[in-house]
């Protein structure tokens, strides 16, 4: 099982490059942007953490920690990918996996901050299969020379887009998200399960989803699905019981802060790490 984290970059947040030199250094394999384009005034604004309202872009700090490293995994936990124009978007993606040699992640969610749906058009209720259509459009543009695509939320025929990505055929799709029909949406538009760890009767749930995600991948003529299970405790038992469960790859969230708060959080989390390892 490999190790990673996400974070929300901001302007006070170790600088990405820095940040996932220091990680790839350290022996892990992944590091997530999280997204959010604003913050909506008023009160529910201000009672947010600055890191909600501050958000660097997720795949320019993702391309700061691509220069950065030379094998580090770097993407998306997560992009509002229906906040997004999904031409505009593809474009961003395959640049940012062509840039880093193919080593993009392309962690999506649906979102939950309503009033900033309802900035970028988006009806709340419809959210979910907004995001299905982007991403099968967007899977369109990446791997068709003349793409096209038919829906509610997106429709165009004839587009050529380049580059395509250096992944083929695109970067892995994480579906985020442990709601009732999560697996459903991983099966039917997703290439791996990105859950949050959220607490312990969440995170006992998640695990025992893993074998159901595994047959009904297998019942439809797919390979293994990887779980990666993001926010995870710095306590060797859960790790442990993720190993043993099939988690592929398991995400610490960095704490928006300095260089200095990060190293010591970092440790905390490694010495969790050498202990599950036996170390």
């Amino acid at each position: 099982m490999e190790t990673g984290a996400s974070v929300f970059a901001t302007p006070a947040t170790m600088p990405p490059g820095p940040l996932a030199r220091l990680l790839e250094e350290h022996g892990h394999t992944a590091l997530y942007f999280a997204e959010h384009t604003h913050a909506v005034a008023g009160r529910q604004a201000e009672r947010m953490p600055h890191k909600f309202r501050e958000t660097l872009d997720p795949f320019v700090a993702a391309t700061a920690a691509a220069c950065a490293t030379r094998s580090l995994r770097v993407g998306s936990a997560i992009c509002l990918v229906a906040q997004h124009d999904p031409l505009v978007l593809a474009k961003t993606v395959a640049s940012v996996d062509h840039l880093s040699g193919g080593r993009v992640d392309f962690g999506v969610g649906a979102g939950w901050a309503v009033d900033e749906m309802r900035h970028h058009g988006v009806d709340p209720d419809r959210r979910f299969a907004r995001m299905r259509e982007h991403v099968e459009a967007m899977r369109a543009i990446w791997t068709q020379r003349e793409a096209s695509y038919a829906g509610k939320s997106v429709a165009f025929e004839g587009v050529w887009s380049w580059p395509k990505p250096a992944q083929w055929p695109h970067p892995p799709v994480m579906i985020g998200g442990m709601g009732p029909r999560v697996l459903e949406r991983v099966l039917a538009y997703g290439d791996a399960w990105l859950p949050d760890f959220a607490n312990e009767e969440t995170f006992t749930h998640t695990l025992g989803r893993i074998p159901e995600l595994r047959k009904r991948a297998e019942d439809a003529g797919r390979g293994p699905v990887p779980v990666v299970l993001a926010g995870v405790p710095h306590d060797p038992r859960v790790l442990e019981r993720c190993e043993q469960a099939g988690v592929t790859r398991v995400l610490t969230l960095l704490p928006a802060a300095g260089r200095s708060v990060v190293e010591r959080y970092l440790e905390r989390y490694e010495l969790a790490i050498a202990a599950w390892r036996g170390e």
